[in-house]
Protein backbone atom coordinates (compact mmCIF):
# COMPACT_ATOMS: atom_id res chain seq x y z
CA UNK A 1 0.00 0.00 0.00
CA UNK A 2 1.45 3.35 -1.02
CA UNK A 3 2.08 6.17 1.42
CA UNK A 4 -0.63 8.80 1.17
CA UNK A 5 0.72 11.68 3.26
CA UNK A 6 3.72 13.80 2.34
CA UNK A 7 5.57 16.80 3.71
CA UNK A 8 6.61 19.58 1.36
CA UNK A 9 10.14 20.97 1.56
CA UNK A 10 10.78 24.50 2.80
CA UNK A 11 10.23 27.08 0.06
CA UNK A 12 8.04 24.95 -2.19
CA UNK A 13 5.15 27.21 -3.13
CA UNK A 14 1.63 26.19 -4.07
CA UNK A 15 2.13 27.53 -7.59
CA UNK A 16 5.33 25.53 -8.06
CA UNK A 17 3.62 22.35 -6.90
CA UNK A 18 0.66 22.86 -9.23
CA UNK A 19 3.03 23.57 -12.11
CA UNK A 20 4.81 20.27 -11.50
CA UNK A 21 1.52 18.38 -11.23
CA UNK A 22 0.48 19.88 -14.58
CA UNK A 23 3.07 17.72 -16.34
CA UNK A 24 1.09 14.60 -15.45
CA UNK A 25 -2.49 15.72 -16.00
CA UNK A 26 -4.85 18.66 -16.06
CA UNK A 27 -4.92 20.28 -12.61
CA UNK A 28 -8.21 21.66 -11.38
CA UNK A 29 -8.43 23.78 -8.22
CA UNK A 30 -11.84 22.78 -6.89
CA UNK A 31 -11.78 24.77 -3.67
CA UNK A 32 -9.44 27.05 -1.74
CA UNK A 33 -10.45 27.92 1.80
CA UNK A 34 -9.12 29.15 5.13
CA UNK A 35 -9.37 26.46 7.83
CA UNK A 36 -8.90 25.99 11.55
CA UNK A 37 -8.02 22.62 13.03
CA UNK A 38 -8.09 22.03 16.77
CA UNK A 39 -6.76 18.77 18.14
CA UNK A 40 -8.56 17.32 21.16
CA UNK A 41 -7.68 14.67 23.72
CA UNK A 42 -8.00 14.02 27.42
CA UNK A 43 -5.49 15.64 29.77
CA UNK A 44 -3.69 12.29 30.08
CA UNK A 45 -3.69 11.55 26.31
CA UNK A 46 -6.03 8.56 26.34
CA UNK A 47 -6.92 8.85 22.66
CA UNK A 48 -3.34 9.29 21.48
CA UNK A 49 -2.20 6.34 23.58
CA UNK A 50 -4.79 4.21 21.79
CA UNK A 51 -3.74 5.31 18.32
CA UNK A 52 -6.49 7.89 17.75
CA UNK A 53 -6.35 11.50 16.60
CA UNK A 54 -9.39 13.68 17.32
CA UNK A 55 -9.73 16.83 15.17
CA UNK A 56 -12.33 19.56 15.14
CA UNK A 57 -12.11 21.12 11.66
CA UNK A 58 -13.78 24.39 10.72
CA UNK A 59 -14.05 26.31 7.46
CA UNK A 60 -16.67 28.39 5.67
CA UNK A 61 -18.15 25.29 4.09
CA UNK A 62 -17.86 22.59 6.77
CA UNK A 63 -17.48 22.04 10.49
CA UNK A 64 -16.99 18.54 11.81
CA UNK A 65 -15.40 16.37 14.45
CA UNK A 66 -13.13 13.74 12.91
CA UNK A 67 -11.45 10.65 14.35
CA UNK A 68 -8.38 9.37 12.53
CA UNK A 69 -6.00 6.46 12.79
CA UNK A 70 -2.80 7.85 14.31
CA UNK A 71 -0.51 5.70 12.19
CA UNK A 72 -1.88 6.20 8.69
CA UNK A 73 -4.09 9.28 9.06
CA UNK A 74 -7.18 7.54 7.71
CA UNK A 75 -10.56 8.84 8.89
CA UNK A 76 -12.72 6.18 10.55
CA UNK A 77 -15.47 8.33 12.09
CA UNK A 78 -16.95 11.75 11.34
CA UNK A 79 -19.62 13.84 13.04
CA UNK A 80 -20.92 17.03 11.47
CA UNK A 81 -21.24 19.61 14.23
CA UNK A 82 -20.91 23.37 14.49
CA UNK A 83 -20.15 23.40 18.22
CA UNK A 84 -16.65 22.89 19.54
CA UNK A 85 -16.38 19.97 21.98
CA UNK A 86 -16.62 20.83 25.65
CA UNK A 87 -16.78 18.93 28.92
CA UNK A 88 -20.59 19.09 28.70
CA UNK A 89 -20.85 17.89 25.10
CA UNK A 90 -23.30 15.09 24.44
CA UNK A 91 -22.70 13.99 20.88
CA UNK A 92 -25.51 12.28 19.03
CA UNK A 93 -25.39 8.49 18.84
CA UNK A 94 -22.85 7.13 16.39
CA UNK A 95 -19.29 5.90 16.03
CA UNK A 96 -17.71 9.17 17.20
CA UNK A 97 -19.69 9.09 20.43
CA UNK A 98 -19.16 5.39 21.18
CA UNK A 99 -15.43 5.65 20.45
CA UNK A 100 -14.92 8.69 22.67
CA UNK A 101 -16.98 7.26 25.52
CA UNK A 102 -15.15 3.93 25.43
CA UNK A 103 -11.69 5.50 25.66
CA UNK A 104 -12.32 8.66 27.68
CA UNK A 105 -14.64 7.22 30.34
CA UNK A 106 -15.06 10.13 32.80
CA UNK A 107 -12.33 12.30 31.33
CA UNK A 108 -13.21 15.51 29.50
CA UNK A 109 -12.32 16.11 25.87
CA UNK A 110 -10.02 19.15 25.97
CA UNK A 111 -8.33 21.26 23.26
CA UNK A 112 -4.65 20.45 22.81
CA UNK A 113 -3.55 22.92 20.13
CA UNK A 114 -4.91 24.77 17.08
CA UNK A 115 -3.50 25.19 13.58
CA UNK A 116 -4.48 27.73 10.91
CA UNK A 117 -3.93 26.85 7.28
CA UNK A 118 -5.04 27.42 3.72
CA UNK A 119 -6.56 24.30 2.17
CA UNK A 120 -6.35 23.59 -1.58
CA UNK A 121 -8.59 20.81 -2.92
CA UNK A 122 -7.18 19.64 -6.26
CA UNK A 123 -8.33 17.22 -8.95
CA UNK A 124 -6.08 15.68 -11.57
CA UNK A 125 -7.85 14.65 -14.81
CA UNK A 126 -6.50 12.71 -17.77
CA UNK A 127 -7.07 13.52 -21.44
CA UNK A 128 -10.52 11.91 -21.24
CA UNK A 129 -11.33 14.19 -18.29
CA UNK A 130 -11.53 11.20 -15.95
CA UNK A 131 -10.41 11.93 -12.39
CA UNK A 132 -7.18 10.03 -11.75
CA UNK A 133 -6.20 11.55 -8.38
CA UNK A 134 -7.58 13.78 -5.63
CA UNK A 135 -5.16 15.88 -3.62
CA UNK A 136 -5.46 17.99 -0.50
CA UNK A 137 -2.74 20.55 0.14
CA UNK A 138 -2.60 22.14 3.59
CA UNK A 139 -0.43 25.27 3.54
CA UNK A 140 0.58 26.29 7.10
CA UNK A 141 2.27 29.50 8.21
CA UNK A 142 4.61 27.90 10.76
CA UNK A 143 4.93 24.34 9.45
CA UNK A 144 5.92 22.83 6.14
CA UNK A 145 2.97 22.18 3.85
CA UNK A 146 1.29 18.77 3.94
CA UNK A 147 0.07 16.95 0.82
CA UNK A 148 -2.48 14.12 1.05
CA UNK A 149 -3.20 11.72 -1.81
CA UNK A 150 -6.75 10.37 -2.19
CA UNK A 151 -6.37 7.62 -4.75
CA UNK A 152 -9.00 6.72 -7.31
CA UNK A 153 -9.87 3.11 -8.14
CA UNK A 154 -8.07 1.98 -11.28
CA UNK A 155 -5.39 4.69 -11.05
CA UNK A 156 -3.29 3.53 -8.08
CA UNK A 157 -0.26 2.91 -10.29
CA UNK A 158 -0.58 6.42 -11.69
CA UNK A 159 -0.70 7.88 -8.17
CA UNK A 160 2.45 5.96 -7.22
CA UNK A 161 4.26 7.29 -10.30
CA UNK A 162 3.25 10.88 -9.51
CA UNK A 163 4.38 10.51 -5.88
CA UNK A 164 7.71 9.07 -7.00
CA UNK A 165 8.26 11.90 -9.48
CA UNK A 166 7.39 14.62 -6.94
CA UNK A 167 9.74 13.00 -4.44
CA UNK A 168 12.62 13.02 -6.89
CA UNK A 169 12.00 16.40 -8.52
CA UNK A 170 10.62 18.54 -5.69
CA UNK A 171 11.92 16.79 -2.61
CA UNK A 172 8.59 15.96 -1.01
CA UNK A 173 8.95 13.21 1.55
CA UNK A 174 6.69 10.77 3.34
CA UNK A 175 5.22 12.34 6.47
CA UNK A 176 6.70 10.14 9.19
CA UNK A 177 4.77 11.56 12.15
CA UNK A 178 1.37 13.17 12.78
CA UNK A 179 0.97 16.89 12.19
CA UNK A 180 -0.13 17.08 15.85
CA UNK A 181 3.41 16.26 16.95
CA UNK A 182 4.85 18.96 14.68
CA UNK A 183 2.33 21.51 15.99
CA UNK A 184 3.08 20.67 19.61
CA UNK A 185 6.79 21.02 18.87
CA UNK A 186 6.20 24.69 18.05
CA UNK A 187 5.05 25.12 21.66
CA UNK A 188 7.89 23.09 23.14
CA UNK A 189 5.52 20.23 23.93
CA UNK A 190 5.04 16.65 22.86
CA UNK A 191 2.26 14.06 23.19
CA UNK A 192 2.08 12.12 26.44
CA UNK A 193 3.65 15.04 28.29
CA UNK A 194 1.48 14.22 31.29
CA UNK A 195 1.01 10.96 33.14
CA UNK A 196 -0.05 10.28 36.72
CA UNK A 197 2.24 7.24 36.82
CA UNK A 198 5.50 7.68 38.68
CA UNK A 199 8.59 7.52 36.50
CA UNK A 200 11.45 8.13 38.91
CA UNK A 201 14.92 6.80 38.12
CA UNK A 202 17.22 6.68 41.13
CA UNK A 203 20.89 5.78 41.49
CA UNK A 204 21.34 3.26 44.36
CA UNK A 205 24.22 5.28 45.83
CA UNK A 206 22.41 8.63 45.61
CA UNK A 207 22.22 10.49 48.91
CA UNK A 208 18.84 10.08 50.55
CA UNK A 209 18.13 13.79 50.82
CA UNK A 210 18.75 14.30 47.11
CA UNK A 211 16.65 11.27 46.19
CA UNK A 212 13.87 12.46 48.48
CA UNK A 213 13.83 15.87 46.81
CA UNK A 214 13.66 14.20 43.40
CA UNK A 215 10.66 12.13 44.50
CA UNK A 216 8.89 15.07 46.12
CA UNK A 217 9.67 17.27 43.12
CA UNK A 218 8.07 14.77 40.74
CA UNK A 219 4.93 14.70 42.90
CA UNK A 220 4.85 18.49 43.07
CA UNK A 221 4.81 18.64 39.25
CA UNK A 222 1.71 16.42 39.27
CA UNK A 223 0.02 18.61 41.87
CA UNK A 224 0.72 21.77 39.88
CA UNK A 225 -0.26 20.16 36.57
CA UNK A 226 -3.70 19.27 37.94
CA UNK A 227 -4.32 22.36 40.08
CA UNK A 228 -6.19 24.46 37.52
CA UNK A 229 -8.21 21.48 36.33
CA UNK A 230 -9.33 20.91 39.93
CA UNK A 231 -10.30 24.56 40.38
CA UNK A 232 -12.24 24.62 37.09
CA UNK A 233 -13.71 21.16 37.76
CA UNK A 234 -12.93 20.09 34.19
CA UNK A 235 -13.41 16.45 35.11
CA UNK A 236 -13.18 14.29 38.23
CA UNK A 237 -9.81 12.80 37.31
CA UNK A 238 -7.98 16.09 37.90
CA UNK A 239 -8.92 15.95 41.56
CA UNK A 240 -8.18 12.23 41.73
CA UNK A 241 -4.62 12.66 40.41
CA UNK A 242 -4.14 15.76 42.57
CA UNK A 243 -5.13 13.81 45.70
CA UNK A 244 -2.97 10.79 44.84
CA UNK A 245 0.06 13.07 44.51
CA UNK A 246 -0.82 14.67 47.86
CA UNK A 247 -1.19 11.25 49.53
CA UNK A 248 2.09 10.07 48.07
CA UNK A 249 3.77 13.21 49.37
CA UNK A 250 2.31 12.61 52.84
CA UNK A 251 3.59 9.03 52.75
CA UNK A 252 7.03 10.24 51.74
CA UNK A 253 7.13 12.74 54.60
CA UNK A 254 6.00 10.14 57.15
CA UNK A 255 8.06 7.21 55.90
CA UNK A 256 11.27 9.03 55.00
CA UNK A 257 11.69 10.97 58.22
CA UNK A 258 15.28 12.03 58.71
CA UNK A 259 15.76 12.88 55.05
CA UNK A 260 14.57 16.45 55.68
CA UNK A 261 15.18 18.35 58.93
CA UNK A 262 12.49 17.47 61.49
CA UNK A 263 11.03 20.98 61.73
CA UNK A 264 10.78 21.25 57.92
CA UNK A 265 9.22 17.81 57.71
CA UNK A 266 6.64 18.60 60.40
CA UNK A 267 5.65 21.92 58.81
CA UNK A 268 4.93 20.42 55.43
CA UNK A 269 3.36 17.27 56.87
CA UNK A 270 0.75 19.56 58.46
CA UNK A 271 0.19 21.41 55.19
CA UNK A 272 -0.32 18.27 53.08
CA UNK A 273 -2.54 16.78 55.77
CA UNK A 274 -4.74 19.89 55.53
CA UNK A 275 -4.71 19.63 51.75
CA UNK A 276 -5.87 16.02 51.96
CA UNK A 277 -8.69 16.98 54.30
CA UNK A 278 -10.05 19.89 52.24
CA UNK A 279 -10.14 17.81 49.04
CA UNK A 280 -11.89 14.78 50.56
CA UNK A 281 -15.56 15.96 50.53
CA UNK A 282 -15.47 16.95 46.85
CA UNK A 283 -13.73 13.71 45.85
CA UNK A 284 -16.26 11.63 47.80
CA UNK A 285 -19.12 13.38 46.01
CA UNK A 286 -17.45 12.75 42.65
CA UNK A 287 -17.45 9.06 43.53
CA UNK A 288 -21.08 9.03 44.65
CA UNK A 289 -22.18 10.81 41.49
CA UNK A 290 -20.23 8.36 39.34
CA UNK A 291 -21.86 5.46 41.20
CA UNK A 292 -25.41 6.80 41.01
CA UNK A 293 -26.45 4.68 38.02
CA UNK A 294 -25.00 1.63 39.78
CA UNK A 295 -27.04 2.51 42.87
CA UNK A 296 -30.19 2.61 40.74
CA UNK A 297 -29.49 -0.78 39.23
CA UNK A 298 -29.12 -2.30 42.71
CA UNK A 299 -32.72 -1.37 43.50
CA UNK A 300 -35.98 -2.75 42.12
CA UNK A 301 -37.16 -0.89 39.01
CA UNK A 302 -40.15 0.59 40.84
CA UNK A 303 -37.75 2.44 43.18
CA UNK A 304 -35.61 4.05 40.47
CA UNK A 305 -37.67 7.22 40.20
CA UNK A 306 -37.72 7.57 44.01
CA UNK A 307 -33.93 7.86 43.97
CA UNK A 308 -33.84 10.95 41.74
CA UNK A 309 -34.13 13.50 44.61
CA UNK A 310 -31.00 11.89 46.06
CA UNK A 311 -29.17 12.65 42.80
CA UNK A 312 -30.29 16.28 43.01
CA UNK A 313 -28.98 16.46 46.58
CA UNK A 314 -25.62 14.99 45.51
CA UNK A 315 -25.32 17.55 42.72
CA UNK A 316 -26.12 20.42 45.08
CA UNK A 317 -23.59 19.19 47.64
CA UNK A 318 -20.97 18.74 44.92
CA UNK A 319 -21.48 22.31 43.65
CA UNK A 320 -21.15 23.76 47.16
CA UNK A 321 -18.08 21.70 48.06
CA UNK A 322 -16.44 22.38 44.70
CA UNK A 323 -16.80 26.13 45.18
CA UNK A 324 -15.35 25.83 48.68
CA UNK A 325 -12.43 23.74 47.41
CA UNK A 326 -11.71 26.20 44.60
CA UNK A 327 -11.61 29.05 47.14
CA UNK A 328 -9.12 27.12 49.28
CA UNK A 329 -6.86 26.41 46.31
CA UNK A 330 -6.89 30.12 45.46
CA UNK A 331 -6.21 31.10 49.08
CA UNK A 332 -2.97 32.74 50.30
CA UNK A 333 -2.45 29.75 52.62
CA UNK A 334 -2.28 27.29 49.74
CA UNK A 335 -0.24 29.51 47.45
CA UNK A 336 2.28 30.44 50.15
CA UNK A 337 2.84 26.88 51.33
CA UNK A 338 3.20 25.51 47.79
CA UNK A 339 5.82 28.15 46.94
CA UNK A 340 7.65 27.39 50.18
CA UNK A 341 7.60 23.66 49.38
CA UNK A 342 9.04 24.29 45.92
CA UNK A 343 11.76 26.49 47.39
CA UNK A 344 12.50 23.82 49.98
CA UNK A 345 13.01 21.20 47.30
CA UNK A 346 15.33 23.48 45.34
CA UNK A 347 17.40 24.42 48.39
CA UNK A 348 20.95 23.07 48.34
CA UNK A 349 21.49 22.94 52.08
CA UNK A 350 19.87 23.50 55.45
CA UNK A 351 21.37 25.19 58.51
CA UNK A 352 20.78 21.93 60.39
CA UNK A 353 21.53 18.79 58.38
CA UNK A 354 18.93 16.02 58.55
CA UNK A 355 20.19 12.93 60.38
CA UNK A 356 19.70 10.50 57.47
CA UNK A 357 20.58 12.82 54.62
CA UNK A 358 23.90 11.13 53.84
CA UNK A 359 22.55 7.57 53.82
CA UNK A 360 22.41 6.10 50.33
CA UNK A 361 18.86 5.77 49.04
CA UNK A 362 19.05 2.01 48.39
CA UNK A 363 19.82 1.33 52.05
CA UNK A 364 17.01 3.60 53.20
CA UNK A 365 14.56 2.09 50.70
CA UNK A 366 15.39 -1.46 51.83
CA UNK A 367 14.83 -0.57 55.46
CA UNK A 368 11.57 1.32 55.01
CA UNK A 369 9.96 -1.21 52.65
CA UNK A 370 10.96 -4.20 54.79
CA UNK A 371 9.72 -2.55 57.98
CA UNK A 372 6.39 -1.56 56.43
CA UNK A 373 5.93 -5.04 54.94
CA UNK A 374 6.49 -6.67 58.33
CA UNK A 375 3.98 -4.27 59.86
CA UNK A 376 1.39 -5.47 57.34
CA UNK A 377 2.06 -9.08 58.33
CA UNK A 378 1.66 -8.15 62.00
CA UNK A 379 -1.51 -6.09 61.55
CA UNK A 380 -3.06 -8.46 59.04
CA UNK A 381 -2.28 -11.57 61.04
CA UNK A 382 -4.00 -10.11 64.10
CA UNK A 383 -7.31 -9.56 62.28
CA UNK A 384 -10.00 -12.13 63.04
CA UNK A 385 -13.67 -12.47 62.15
CA UNK A 386 -14.43 -10.45 65.29
CA UNK A 387 -12.07 -7.56 64.52
CA UNK A 388 -13.55 -4.07 64.26
CA UNK A 389 -13.84 -2.39 60.82
CA UNK A 390 -11.28 0.13 62.02
CA UNK A 391 -8.62 -2.60 62.16
CA UNK A 392 -9.10 -3.34 58.47
CA UNK A 393 -9.00 0.37 57.72
CA UNK A 394 -5.65 0.74 59.50
CA UNK A 395 -4.28 -2.22 57.55
CA UNK A 396 -5.52 -0.62 54.35
CA UNK A 397 -3.58 2.56 55.15
CA UNK A 398 -0.41 0.56 55.86
CA UNK A 399 -0.81 -1.31 52.56
CA UNK A 400 -1.13 2.00 50.77
CA UNK A 401 2.10 3.23 52.38
CA UNK A 402 3.90 0.09 51.23
CA UNK A 403 2.51 0.47 47.72
CA UNK A 404 3.74 4.07 47.50
CA UNK A 405 7.17 3.18 48.88
CA UNK A 406 7.60 0.42 46.31
CA UNK A 407 6.51 2.81 43.55
CA UNK A 408 8.96 5.49 44.76
CA UNK A 409 11.90 3.09 44.67
CA UNK A 410 10.97 0.57 41.98
CA UNK A 411 13.85 1.67 39.73
CA UNK A 412 16.29 0.27 42.34
CA UNK A 413 15.02 -3.31 42.00
CA UNK A 414 14.43 -5.93 39.27
CA UNK A 415 11.39 -4.85 37.23
CA UNK A 416 9.65 -8.23 36.93
CA UNK A 417 9.99 -9.04 40.63
CA UNK A 418 8.64 -5.64 41.65
CA UNK A 419 5.73 -6.13 39.25
CA UNK A 420 4.87 -9.44 40.96
CA UNK A 421 4.93 -7.87 44.42
CA UNK A 422 2.74 -4.95 43.38
CA UNK A 423 0.24 -7.38 41.85
CA UNK A 424 0.07 -9.38 45.08
CA UNK A 425 -0.27 -6.24 47.17
CA UNK A 426 -2.95 -4.84 44.87
CA UNK A 427 -5.07 -7.97 45.38
CA UNK A 428 -5.13 -7.36 49.13
CA UNK A 429 -5.68 -3.63 48.66
CA UNK A 430 -8.69 -4.23 46.42
CA UNK A 431 -10.45 -6.30 49.09
CA UNK A 432 -9.67 -3.81 51.85
CA UNK A 433 -10.65 -0.91 49.60
CA UNK A 434 -14.01 -2.46 48.71
CA UNK A 435 -14.78 -3.09 52.38
CA UNK A 436 -13.88 0.47 53.37
CA UNK A 437 -15.74 2.01 50.42
CA UNK A 438 -18.97 0.17 51.26
CA UNK A 439 -18.63 1.24 54.90
CA UNK A 440 -18.12 4.92 53.98
CA UNK A 441 -20.94 4.89 51.41
CA UNK A 442 -23.39 3.37 53.88
CA UNK A 443 -22.53 5.99 56.49
CA UNK A 444 -22.88 8.88 54.01
CA UNK A 445 -26.20 7.65 52.61
CA UNK A 446 -27.54 7.15 56.12
CA UNK A 447 -26.57 10.73 57.02
CA UNK A 448 -28.34 12.03 53.90
CA UNK A 449 -31.48 10.07 54.80
CA UNK A 450 -31.48 11.53 58.32
CA UNK A 451 -30.54 15.09 57.34
CA UNK A 452 -33.29 17.40 58.58
CA UNK A 453 -31.86 20.49 56.89
CA UNK A 454 -32.04 18.90 53.43
CA UNK A 455 -35.02 16.68 54.08
CA UNK A 456 -35.68 14.13 51.35
CA UNK A 457 -39.16 12.82 50.45
CA UNK A 458 -40.32 9.70 52.30
CA UNK A 459 -40.20 7.49 49.17
CA UNK A 460 -36.58 8.56 48.61
CA UNK A 461 -35.66 7.76 52.22
CA UNK A 462 -37.24 4.32 51.80
CA UNK A 463 -35.24 3.78 48.62
CA UNK A 464 -32.05 4.82 50.43
CA UNK A 465 -32.81 2.40 53.26
CA UNK A 466 -33.04 -0.39 50.70
CA UNK A 467 -29.81 0.79 49.08
CA UNK A 468 -28.05 0.66 52.46
CA UNK A 469 -29.23 -2.95 52.89
CA UNK A 470 -27.80 -3.82 49.48
CA UNK A 471 -24.47 -2.16 50.30
CA UNK A 472 -24.37 -3.94 53.68
CA UNK A 473 -24.66 -7.28 51.89
CA UNK A 474 -21.80 -6.32 49.54
CA UNK A 475 -19.72 -5.16 52.49
CA UNK A 476 -20.27 -8.53 54.20
CA UNK A 477 -19.11 -10.34 51.05
CA UNK A 478 -15.99 -8.16 50.87
CA UNK A 479 -15.29 -8.95 54.53
CA UNK A 480 -15.43 -12.69 53.81
CA UNK A 481 -12.85 -12.23 51.04
CA UNK A 482 -10.31 -10.71 53.43
CA UNK A 483 -8.77 -13.86 54.92
CA UNK A 484 -8.07 -15.60 51.59
CA UNK A 485 -6.62 -12.35 50.18
CA UNK A 486 -4.33 -11.85 53.17
CA UNK A 487 -3.17 -15.46 53.15
CA UNK A 488 -2.28 -15.18 49.47
CA UNK A 489 -0.29 -12.01 50.11
CA UNK A 490 1.52 -13.53 53.11
CA UNK A 491 2.28 -16.89 51.47
CA UNK A 492 5.81 -18.24 51.82
CA UNK A 493 6.75 -17.65 48.17
CA UNK A 494 5.79 -13.98 48.37
CA UNK A 495 7.52 -13.58 51.75
CA UNK A 496 10.73 -15.07 50.36
CA UNK A 497 10.71 -12.56 47.52
CA UNK A 498 10.19 -9.60 49.89
CA UNK A 499 13.00 -10.93 52.08
CA UNK A 500 15.45 -11.41 49.21
CA UNK A 501 14.87 -7.91 47.86
CA UNK A 502 14.56 -5.78 50.98
CA UNK A 503 15.90 -7.57 54.06
CA UNK A 504 19.51 -6.75 53.27
CA UNK A 505 20.05 -4.19 56.05
CA UNK A 506 18.40 -5.80 59.06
Amino acid sequence: MMDLRFELPVGLTVDKLMESLGRFADVQLVLQEYCLRTYYDSFDWRLYQNGILCEFNRSKTTSDLVLKNLQNGRVFATLETSEAPSRNSRFKAGKVRTTLESYLDQRALLPVCTLEYEAYHLLLRNQDQHIILRLLLEDYDLLNGQLSFQTVRGYLKTAEQIAAALTEELGIRVLDRPVLELALGLEGRKPNDYSSKLKIVLDPVMRSDLAGKLIFGTLLKTIKANEQGVIADLDAEFLHDFRVAVRRTRTGLSQLKGVLPSDVNAYFADFFSWLGQVTTPTRDLDVYLAKFETYKQQLPADLHADLEPFLTLLQEKKLKNQQDLADKLRSPKFRKALVEWEQCLKSQAYPKLAKMSHMDIKTLADRRIWKTYRRILEEGGAITVNSAPGDLHELRKTCKKLRYLIEFFQSLYPKLQIKKLIKQLKGLQDVLGDFQDFDVQMDFIDQCAKDKENALPSPTINALDELIRQLAAQKARARRHYQPAFEEFAMAKNHALFKSLFATHR
